[in-house]
């Protein structure tokens, strides 16, 4: 018998575990693989733990789409911060994290077969929840700044496409998409009757005065635009597993069976520390960010030393550089070449799609200044000895 069906031999192998292991093997490795923030939860959102003990009822199950009091509390961010209303064409559903909210509206708008467009540089885990919902990724670039290319978009477009997908501010390449970009590809949609899904985990992190622009602002795109969001980066929130969906009305019936199935409900205790979250506000997350900002602009200034070996286009959001490197190696050798002989530890663009040319993704979010100058600075001089060799 094999151990694998073939729907799952079509998923890649996650690559944040397989790095992890080889920063295991080499103690004194600083990663700047993985995606998170350095800080915790506000104190608002621990606080909210005694409310969740205080009533026995919350051990039970509760509702599949989120406890009453952070739907209120989501539709009023929402509001305010993204200028989307929730009315009888749209609704909430509180997820167990940005991926499961992915997860639910690509089960719950493709029949196997169906094609789903990836801008490429894609995030790994949205290729890999449509293999496993037997559908396929249709990869569309991005011009040499990592920015859509809205003609190239329509043209992938074909009658089994059901949406397109876009991150922004975007993982890995730390771009953010201009308004007006976005709004071509919502219309594109509109105009092909199918979804826009607008991953928005990293809203807050942008930087050099760039503003972050949600699709869902636009009232006549309920019917078509599905639009996720993540507490995980912005309020040191990621073990807890809470996220959210903006989903039209009519998919709510669908996303409430995937969910019911699959969790139930989120766990009622992360909804309560989420609630406390909230009401302290996207003011927490803004006070981190400043710190976030001097590590990147520091971590900018010595990649830019060694332009002459490595690409580092415009990103102004996330936390994130992916960088094109001029080396023979392809990237998970280079990879594995940095954490042996350097002791630190990249992620290879080839788990983002960037099969041709060795690309790599810089994290900066998950380190204190000092340790992230030193991990940038073993970087450095582990692609100054490449370079060398080649």
């Amino acid at each position: 018998m094999k151990n694998e069906t073939l729907r799952m031999q079509a998923v890649q192998t996650p690559i944040i575990p397989v790095v992890a292991e080889l920063i295991r093997n080499h103690p004194g490795t600083i990663s700047l693989g993985q995606g998170v923030v350095d800080y915790g939860p506000p104190p608002a959102a621990t606080e909210k733990i005694t409310e969740f003990f205080a009533n026995p009822q919350n051990h039970k199950y509760q509702a599949v789409e989120g406890i009453p009091a952070l739907q209120e509390a989501i539709e009023n961010k929402l509001l305010t911060e993204n200028r989307i209303e929730i009315d009888d064409n749209r609704c909430i559903v509180v997820t167990a994290g940005g991926n499961m909210a992915f997860m639910n509206a690509v089960l719950a708008i493709t029949s196997p077969g169906d094609e789903i467009i990836l801008i490429s540089p894609y995030y790994f885990n949205h290729e890999m929840a449509i293999a496993m919902a037997s559908c396929r990724a249709v990869l569309v670039p991005t011009d040499e700044n990592y920015q859509l290319i809205p003609d190239a978009i329509e043209k992938a477009i074909t009658e089994k496409t059901r949406a397109v997908v876009t991150i922004s501010p975007n993982n890995p390449t730390g771009a953010v998409y201009p308004q007006e970009a976005l709004q071509k590809v919502n219309e594109i949609c509109r105009q092909h009757k199918i979804y826009h899904i607008s991953d928005e985990a990293y809203e807050y992190f942008t930087y050099n005065g760039v503003q972050h622009y949600s699709p869902g602002a636009n009232k006549e795109s309920s019917e078509y635009t599905i639009c996720l969001y993540s507490l995980s980066k912005a309020y040191g929130f990621a073990s807890w597993r809470i996220g959210y969906m903006v989903i039209p009305e009519h998919l709510l019936m669908s996303v409430k069976k995937i969910q019911d199935t699959i969790l139930i409900c989120p766990p009622v205790i992360s909804q309560y520390a989420a609630l406390g979250a909230l009401q302290a506000g996207v003011g927490y997350c803004k006070e981190k960010l400043s710190a976030i900002a001097t590590v990147r602009e520091k971590c900018l200034s010595q990649l830019n030393l060694i332009k002459d070996l490595c690409t580092v286009p415009k990103a102004d959001g996330a936390f994130y550089f992916l960088l094109k490197v001029r080396t023979q190696l392809d990237a998970m050798e280079l990879v594995e070449y940095l954490i042996r002989e350097h002791k630190v530890a990249v992620i290879p663009g080839t788990t983002f799609g960037m099969e041709h040319g060795c690309y790599l993704r810089v994290a900066y979010g998950a380190l204190k200044e000092e340790t992230a100058i030193e991990g940038i600075g073993r970087l450095v001089r582990g692609l100054e000895k490449q370079g060398t060799r080649d």
